[in-house]
C-alpha cells in the first residue's frame, strides 16, 4: 500500500527536478495593471521600460534594471554631458580668467585688423568710382555717348563697395559675439575655479 504514494512521491520529484535544476534566474517587472510579475521566461518588451529586477533562485536580488529616463531627463542629461565637456575644454584652454581677457584682446586685434583692410578696400573702390565717374562726365562733357564697359565698370564698383559694407557689418557682429561669448568663458571660467578645493 505504501508503494503508491512513494511512486506518487517520486514522479512528483522526478517532475520538479529538472525546474529546480535549470533555475538559474527569475524576473520580477510590474505589468500594465501594476501587478508584480515573476518570470522565468524575461521581461516582456513594453515592460522593460518600466524597469525590472533578476532575482537568484533562492529569490534574492542580484541585478536592478531601473526604469529607462524619461524624454526630459535623457535631454537634462543630455544638457549635462555637454556641459562637463564644454567644462573640460575651457579648464584645458585656460588657467586664469586673464587668458580669457588675453584671448578676447586678440580676437578683438585680428578682428580690428580686418575691418581696417575691408575699410581700405572699401575707399581704394569709391576712389576707383570716382575716377570711372569723371571718365564718364568727360565723354558726355564731349557729347560722346559713355562707352558700355565704362558704366559697366561703375557698376562693378557700386556693387563691390556694397559687399565690402556687408563684411564690415559681418565682422562687427562677429566683434560683439566675441565679446558676449569671451565673457560668458570668463564667468563659467571663474565659478569653475572658484568651486576648486
Amino acid at each position: 500500500m505504501r508503494k503508491p504514494a512513494l511512486i506518487r512521491c517520486s514522479l512528483v520529484v522526478g517532475l520538479l527536478l529538472p525546474v529546480v535544476a535549470g533555475a538559474a534566474e527569475l524576473y520580477r517587472y510590474v505589468d500594465n495593471q501594476g501587478v508584480t510579475v515573476l518570470s522565468r521566461q524575461g521581461v516582456p518588451p513594453e515592460f522593460i521600460a518600466k524597469g525590472y529586477e533578476v532575482l537568484n533562485e533562492q529569490g534574492r536580488v542580484i541585478q536592478v534594471v531601473p526604469p529607462a529616463p524619461s524624454a526630459e531627463e535623457r535631454r537634462r542629461l543630455l544638457a549635462d554631458k555637454a556641459r562637463a565637456g564644454t567644462d573640460a575644454q575651457l579648464l584645458r584652454l585656460y588657467t586664469s580668467p586673464e587668458d580669457v581677457d588675453r584671448a578676447l584682446a586678440r580676437k578683438l586685434a585680428e578682428l580690428d585688423a580686418l575691418i581696417d583692410v575691408v575699410r581700405g578696400n572699401l575707399q581704394s573702390a569709391r576712389t576707383q568710382q570716382g575716377n570711372l565717374q569723371s571718365q564718364a562726365a568727360e565723354h558726355e562733357r564731349a557729347g560722346r555717348q559713355v562707352p558700355e564697359h565704362l558704366l559697366a565698370q561703375i557698376d562693378n564698383q557700386i556693387a563691390e563697395q556694397q559687399r565690402l559694407k556687408k563684411d564690415i557689418a559681418r565682422y562687427q557682429d562677429a566683434r560683439k559675439q566675441a565679446q558676449a561669448s569671451f565673457a560668458a568663458d570668463r564667468a563659467r571660467l571663474s565659478e569653475l575655479l572658484g568651486a576648486r578645493p
